[in-house]
This record gives structure tokens, sequence and C-alpha cells, in this order.
């Protein structure tokens, strides 16, 4: 079982990019987000699951290990399949997956490519007691428009949700009054907070 790669991302495209580990090339299918950051030539560590086919050989990877086990876990599902499960890990963030589970929500499901009505009640009951509930909201002392505006810039970015959340309350605890109802400011403070921390993980 391939369970982590680390190496050089050698080509991205959509959803899926290859990874160059002692000379050899993998392919493997990633959450768009994933993809869209990716960069030739910059080291990439992801969390992987194969998949075994009479036919094929699948990887899916993720940044975070959390999001791997809420993949597996989907993939218990009945009528999920690797690609779904990926979608739903593309659309939503696994907090987003434990609330809905824990509310007993199928429509965000229902919005994932491929999962019709059916499927999406069949995830809800099934993931009970099988995810950890989401985090509680970290607080901040920027006005809420300003960090969900920041937080979602930073994830677009390529960093988690959860981590953007963090990074936002900390630059906005440190920040001036006039920094915090400003999305530039709070943005540029916070990248500021995250670049050497990426860089590091990179490297």
């Amino acid at each position: 079982m391939i369970s982590s790669l680390r190496g050089t991302v050698l080509h991205a495209a959509a959803d899926s990019v290859v990874v160059e580990v002692g000379g050899v090339g993998f392919s493997v299918a990633v959450p768009p987000d994933v993809a869209r950051t990716a960069r030739p030539g910059e080291t990439l560590a992801l969390h992987t699951n194969l998949i075994v086919r009479e036919d094929a050989l699948s990887l899916f990877g993720f940044l975070e290990r959390e999001e791997l086990e809420v993949f597996i876990v989907l993939l218990g599902v009945s009528g999920v399949g690797p690609k779904s499960a990926l979608g739903v890990l593309s659309g939503l963030t696994v907090d987003q997956i434990a609330a809905a589970v824990a509310e007993e929500d199928d429509a965000p499901f229902r919005k994932v490519s491929g999962i019709g009505p059916k499927t999406a009640k069949l995830i809800v009951l099934q993931l009970q007691g099988k995810l950890a509930p989401p985090a509680p909201a970290v607080a901040t002392k920027a006005a809420p428009d300003v960090a969900a505006s920041v937080v979602q810039a930073v994830a677009g970015l390529g960093w988690p949700e959860r981590v953007a959340g963090e990074a936002v309350a900390q630059a906005a605890e440190a920040a001036s009054d006039a920094d915090r109802a400003s999305v530039q400011a709070l943005l540029r403070l916070t990248l500021a907070l995250l670049g050497p921390a990426k860089q590091a993980a990179r490297g």
C-alpha cells in the first residue's frame, strides 16, 4: 500500500499531479485546489490511498491526513466510488462534512457531481459516528465578513481552511483596528505568518 508520497512536482492538471519520487513519476488524483496550487519543480507531500482494480491501479492524494481518513470512510458507503469520494472532498472541507453528517443534512452531498439524493442520504446515515466532530469556529477580533473573506482567499491559495482560519485569528489578534477592518491588510498579515511555515513544510 502506498500511504504517502513526497517528491517533486513534474506536472499538474485540473484534478491530478505527477510527483517524482526516486526517479519514478506517480500520477495522483487530487482535489482541484491541490492541483491548482502545485507548481512544477516544487516539493509536494501527499497522504495517499491506492485503489486496486483488475484493470487499473489508481492513487488518490490529499494534503491533510484527516482528508484521507474521510475519503476512506466515504468509500465504505454503498454507491460511493473513489471519484465521488474525491468529489465530496473537493467541494467540502472535513469540518463541513462532519457538520452535515451531525445535522443529518444531505443537501451538501447532493450538490456533488455524481451523487444523487439516495446516495446523499446513505452518506449521512452510514457516516454517523464515524467522523470526528467538527472543530469549533475560531474566534477572531476581525469583523466576521472581513475574516471570512480572508479565510476564503487564503484557502484559495492552497492552505487548508482550518489552517487559514487559525492564521487569520492569530493575525487579527496582533493587528491594529484599521488592519482588522481591511481585507487587504489582514490578508497581507496572514500570509506573512503562513509564508515561512508553508516553505518549511515543502522543504
